[in-house]
């Protein structure tokens, strides 16, 4: 009950910092992403590292996590011009060089996980920033990206767990199933339809596209994910969240629905503009 209580308490704390941090101001979600996004990239270096010679600086990593994210924010919101992306560039550039003094058995192994690092976690936390700003400022499309995460997750948990019996990549993850995996999918269309009655810059067909995508780009995140914990053979990223787990478990899914969202939207208000 103890450990109940705790993961509910912590889940119910989370949920809040999300969603106020996006609809309260643009200046409160910036700071507290940047700060997720950093800490993130850290989560993920500190267990990458767990292998053989790779010893990426999680510190220098979490830096370069949070500047990519802040100039993504000043260019998405139109407070800044392109240009702003050559701070991010100019410390790429330095910790690539500073790998030089580090003589390490094999830095190519540092740069390529650092790279990774930025491809895999800073990259889909910024690209945050232009899903808020992909019509102006737009705080409930954002909201909805995660509203969607999480009703699809709460679908295929309670769906998976009463129904599920075929597996869907047991090698990876023992626990997800087909069945799960269609409960969750009709849950986000549930949710689309609502978000279709309340946020019209959508129409319901795009509404109930967009949760669908969501639902099949989460799903491959969080195996991604899952993949790469069974790999380094490690449990959780981290304990930020008591009863969950570390930032890396919780954003997850969302690896991956960033990206195929924010590709998803660009071409679809291009479309409506035009």
């Amino acid at each position: 009950m103890n450990n109940f209580v705790k993961r509910t308490l912590s889940g119910f704390l989370f949920v809040t910092l999300i969603v106020s941090s996006i609809l309260l101001s643009r200046f409160i979600f910036a700071p507290v992403f940047a700060l997720i996004c950093g800490w993130t990239v850290f989560e993920f270096h500190k267990i990458s590292n767990h292998q053989p010679a790779i010893n990426v600086n999680p510190w220098i990593a979490l830096i370069s996590g949070v500047l990519l994210f802040l100039c993504s924010f000043l260019y998405a919101s139109g407070m800044c011009f392109y240009p702003v992306y050559s701070i991010y560039g100019s410390y790429i550039v330095l910790v690539f060089i500073f790998e030089l003094f580090q003589h390490k058995t094999n830095p190519l192994n540092n740069w390529a996980y650092f790279v990774l690092g930025q491809i895999f976690i800073a990259l889909p936390f910024s690209l945050l920033n232009f899903i808020l700003f992909i019509d102006k400022w737009d705080p409930l499309i954002l909201l909805a990206v995660f509203v969607t995460i999480w009703v699809n997750d709460t679908g295929a948990y309670l769906i998976g767990v009463t129904f599920g019996k075929h597996r869907m990549f047991e090698r990876i993850s023992p626990k997800k199933s087909w069945e799960g995996f269609v409960g969750g999918a009709v849950a986000a269309l549930i949710s689309g339809y609502i978000f279709s009655m309340f946020i019209p810059q959508l129409s319901l067909m795009n509404w109930l596209f967009f949760s669908e995508i969501i639902v099949i780009a989460g799903t491959f995140g969080d195996l991604m994910e899952s993949l790469m914990k069974r790999t380094l053979e490690v449990k959780d990223s981290g304990n930020v969240i008591p009863g969950h787990g570390g930032l890396l478990d919780r954003f997850d899914s969302m690896l991956l629905v960033s990206p195929v969202v924010f590709i998803y939207l660009s071409f679809l208000f291009y479309q409506i503009v035009k």
